[in-house]
């Protein structure tokens, strides 16, 4: 019977799709990605229309972490986004728009750079050899088109360049030698002005520089106010730009007088500060055609308020126009500007009101409808928009929460927030889920107790946990459902608890700027809480020295370099998720470079390493027999014993003079080992190098015409160097990382190898692998034998009984740079393993499996039989990156420093999560999921076909048995 042609095209073109179904893609599944900009800067961050003829604006910040950006306004999500240092900076930038243009004008550092404000592409990079100190756009230009002013320090010297906005070439520059500061450049409708602080240090006054726009020739030069008017650059608050009367303002060192003055005039006018003054802030219009209103914001210690004041364009005398009503707490004001109308927004944590310049008359009033807690925004940037035909008003105003939050609330209600403080995350580790407090304790006194109490009291508990049977059946349906269909489901009762996967944990992150947050990784890395160890001085970063989380308490200790601890404790409640913090903030005390993981009584513990290399803290619970490598004073490490509370120094490894350590490597804390040899093609064994107390330090000898990279491997306990390797033609500027697991440790770096003949040579980004064997013969133990016990402190009867490992190394050119090198973990260690590597160029992370990093591949021939069935392929000395191999699959993930590996219940899995500008996180299966069902298994197609064969039997059931009946009636006698 043939099937109708219809139907046979039908089918045909099904199959695709059928094909696309068996390999499933697991992006969004397993994996999660959260895409983030950074703290949004109060100077850099506006709204913008990308078009001329656009109505909807978008937003557009650079960050504290040097990343520029595009969010659309009405949903959050990131547009485009570009690193502009290439690494994680710490704030500091510039951004401007100019009014009606479709790009956009930065600067950072030694740059200056234009990009296309709808897709981000780069329009023109322009660097020089000074630093930039301020950037501009000329609205008022003898042509079309909108300039750039870039004001630059060069050798001590003033530079400002005129920049044309098509294509970065400079149409002009000025520059002054006269050993003054530079600070901003600003502009009106003819003039360019260039502020500078003239004076030393605590005793500035201000100098204006007149400059013809079309020329940029000096035509006049103004000194405004006596000497030591100004203390300090960040004494000056705001130099306007782009309005038809801008104006510079600087308070003196008390904070009781602001003194104001109109660019181009000599005269300044000063103003009173309300008592107890701590910060003030200016928020002045952009627009040459806006009115030349500004608002003065007062900050407390209880409050603030707001002081609006008007610039008369025919006397340039300013004018107080109008005062706000004090309000408590922070607070936060934000400028707008539609036409000639300028709006003022102001921000409490109890409402959104926003005001004219023009007078005091509120234009529109909102409560905060937040969801949670109180709202505390710090500063922002608002769109005031009328609506047509009423005199009603709609805002919508983007602002940064004492939380680092980036929040968007839209007359009053507060519609995204993304969660940037994630940014800048220092530090980072997994921590199980903890188990109910009352549970543990139940089952502390059950092995406390004898065996009749403890199996009586078991009995009780279990009679008291059917009042949860109800639940359980009924959430058994929805859990079915959930399997077969391949979903997830939550717990029947809203707790947070483990799954026996293992795949719920928790990673616990540390912020640069205080912050901690807890995400569930079994969660698409939702963010379950967030918390303030402690406020930061401005300026100041939380530096973590180590972290640490014990997994049956769910507590988190963090130590910082500032001699601060911070206790976390997770608490998994019925309802929600909880944590507190214990912070203990910096004291009077050494500072601290590291932390040492130390075993005690209670368990493993962090202690302080001080800068001299001395533990501090250390008591009289800490287990004897552990020795502790720190780093001394002059850079040297130092190996130091510690028994009964005391610790002494055992062994002191110095390098050359000319050699400075880069970077070490250890052995990760859980790095389970299935096999202790490896079994070769010929049924033979290597037996591995497993001395857990070894270490990796890799230096840079930069004594030598040619710098070079040492690699050592040292022992712990006696500080012998086991082995080393010297590799030539290192570049030690670029990034130099090393990992270690099992018996093997790799490290990468910029090189150029010279090949053997001296005629050719090979530069580019390298990774160098080595295996550790006992022996270089198999099925050989080496000087040790089948010895059961060993010491590296132990006598040496003969120089060749050294148990010095078999070091196989080989290297590799990879086609990418790679860095945050981590290798993956798993319970058992039977799975293989995989150099996880962030991509910097690419922004991906990459798994570079075992197998194409083994050093024992042949070189210059295939492999013979016995190497081919052991797995060895022929050795080729470029890898390219596979695009398969990339974790992050076509996902952005920009900023990463550091990347971590835990492993999961199921042996197949280990668990990753990268941190450092955005959080990225995934389950990795090296060896693939031999231990469990992917999300690719028709679960359908299987009970379906179980219940077909099912029905088929129970059908045909009779129809056999009666034929068995009728054969066996009709068989002769």
């Amino acid at each position: 019977m043939h099937l109708p042609t219809q139907l046979s095209a039908l089918l045909l073109v099904a199959l695709p799709s059928l094909v696309r179904a068996v390999f499933q893609d697991e992006v969004g599944h397993i994996d999660y990605h959260h895409e983030l900009l950074g703290l949004p800067q109060r100077e850099t961050t506006f709204f913008h229309k990308p078009r001329r003829d656009d109505k909807a604006s978008l937003l557009y910040t650079l960050s504290d972490v040097g990343v520029l950006g595009a969010v659309n306004p009405s949903s959050g999500a990131v547009l485009w986004r570009q690193l502009l240092n290439g690494t994680i900076t710490d704030g500091g930038g510039f951004l401007r728009a100019g009014e009606g243009q479709n790009w956009l004008a930065s600067a950072y550092g030694q740059s200056v750079h234009a990009w296309d404000a709808v897709n981000g592409r780069n329009k023109f990079w322009m660097d020089f050899a000074g630093g930039v100190k301020d950037l501009e756009i000329m609205e008022m230009t003898e042509n079309d088109r909108k300039d750039i002013l870039a004001l630059f320090d060069e050798n001590k010297s003033t530079l400002l360049r005129r920049l044309s906005g098509n294509d970065g070439r400079v149409v002009w520059e000025f520059k002054e030698s006269s050993g003054d500061v530079p600070l901003q450049v600003s502009t009106n409708v003819e003039k360019v002005f260039v502020i500078s602080l003239r004076g030393s240090a605590g005793a500035y006054n201000v100098k204006v520089t007149v400059l013809d726009a079309l020329s940029g020739k000096r035509e006049d030069e103004l000194v405004i106010g006596t000497k030591a008017d100004v203390h300090d650059k960040d004494d000056v608050i705001l130099v306007g730009a782009n309005s038809a009367a801008p104006i510079i303002a600087w308070t003196d060192d008390v904070r009781q007088k602001l003194r104001v003055s109109v660019l181009g005039q000599k005269t300044r006018q000063e103003f009173p500060l309300p008592a107890d003054t701590v910060s003030v802030e200016i928020h002045a219009p952009h627009l040459v055609q806006s009115q030349p209103h500004f608002l003065v914001h007062s900050k407390t210690p209880t409050g603030h308020t707001a002081e609006v004041y008007h610039v008369d364009l025919r006397t340039n005398v300013i004018s107080k126009a109008y005062q706000l009503p004090v309000a408590s707490g922070v607070g936060a004001f934000s400028t707008s500007s539609n036409g000639a109308n300028v709006y003022f927004t102001r921000i409490t944590d109890e409402e959104l009101v926003i005001f004219s310049s023009a007078s005091d008359t509120v234009l529109g009033r909102w409560p905060l409808k937040t969801p949670d807690t109180r709202l505390v925004a710090l500063h922002g940037v608002s769109e005031v928009v009328k609506k047509l035909g009423t005199d009603s008003y709609a805002v919508r105003s983007a602002a940064v929460t004492d939380t680092d939050e980036w929040i968007l609330i839209r007359n009053g209600d507060v519609a995204w927030s993304r969660p940037e403080g994630l940014t800048g995350a220092v530090a980072a580790t997994f921590a199980e889920i903890p188990e109910s407090e009352n549970l543990a304790k139940t089952l502390e006194q059950e092995a406390h107790s004898n065996p009749l109490e403890a199996y009586i009291h078991r009995v009780k508990r279990h009679l008291e946990d059917l009042q949860y049977l109800p639940a359980y059946l009924n959430n058994i349906p929805a859990r079915l459902m959930s399997s077969v269909l391949g979903t997830e489901v939550s717990t029947y009762d809203g707790k947070l608890a483990r799954d026996s996967f293992g795949f719920h944990k928790l990673a616990v992150l540390a912020t640069r700027r205080g912050m901690i947050y807890v995400l569930d990784a079994g969660n698409h890395g939702k963010i379950l809480a967030s918390k303030r160890a402690f406020d930061l001085p401005k300026g100041q970063k939380w530096a973590v020295a180590g972290i640490k989380a014990d997994d049956s308490t769910g507590i988190v200790t963090i130590l910082g370099k500032s001699n601060d601890e911070t206790i976390v404790k997770i608490l998994p409640s019925t309802s929600l998720f909880t944590m507190e913090v214990f912070s203990k903030g910096p004291e009077a005390a050494p500072a601290t470079q590291s932390a040492a993981l130390l075993n005690t009584a209670t368990g493993p513990r962090l202690f302080p390493v001080g800068l001299d290399g001395e533990l501090q803290g250390l008591a009289s619970d800490i287990l004897p027999n552990q020795i502790a490598v720190v780093r001394g004073s002059d850079g040297e490490l130092k190996g130091v014993a510690i028994a009964d509370g005391k610790q002494t120094v055992t062994w002191t490894f110095f390098l050359p003079k000319s050699q400075r350590i880069v970077d070490i490597a250890t052995r990760p804390s859980h790095d389970a080992v299935a096999s202790i040899g490896r079994v070769l093609g010929d049924r033979t064994v290597k037996y591995k190098y497993l001395n857990p107390n070894t270490l990796v330090v890799a230096a840079v000898d930069e004594g030598t015409k040619v710098p070079s990279l040492v690699i050592y491997l040292l022992d712990t306990v006696s500080g012998q160097i086991l082995a080393s390797s010297k590799y030539e033609g290192v570049d030690p500027k670029k990034h130099i990382e090393c990992a270690m697991a099992e018996n093997w440790f790799t490290c990468t770096y910029f090189g150029q190898y010279h090949v053997r003949d001296g005629a050719q040579s090979l530069k580019g980004y390298q990774i160098v692998v080595s295996d550790l064997y006992e022996t270089d013969k198999p099925n050989h133990r080496g000087v040790l034998g089948d010895a059961e016990n060993f010491s590296s402190l132990g006598p040496i009867d003969a120089p060749g009984d050294v148990p010095l490992p078999s070091v196989v190394s080989q290297t590799f050119i990879l086609s990418a740079p790679i860095s945050a090198l981590e290798i993956t973990q798993t319970r058992q260690g039977i799975t293989s393993r995989q150099v996880l590597a962030y991509l910097p160029e690419t922004h991906g992370i990459v798994g570079i499996p075992r197998m194409v990093l083994e050093p024992r591949r042949p070189v210059g021939r295939d492999p013979n039989p016995a190497e081919a069935e052991e797995g060895l392929i022929r050795y080729h000395p470029a890898i390219e990156i596979d695009p398969k191999s990339v974790h992050t699959h076509q996902r952005d993930v920009i900023g990463v420093q550091k990347i971590i590996a835990a492993p999961a219940v199921v042996e197949s899995t280990s668990l990753v999560l990268a941190y450092g500008i955005d959080v990225f996180g995934s389950r990795v299966a090296p060896s693939f999921l031999f231990d469990i069902l992917g999300k690719g298994f028709n679960k359908v197609t299987l009970i379906g076909t179980v219940l077909a064969i099912t029905a088929g039997v129970i059908v045909l059931s009779p129809m056999v048995r009666r034929k068995q009946i009728n054969a066996l009636w009709g068989a002769p006698m």
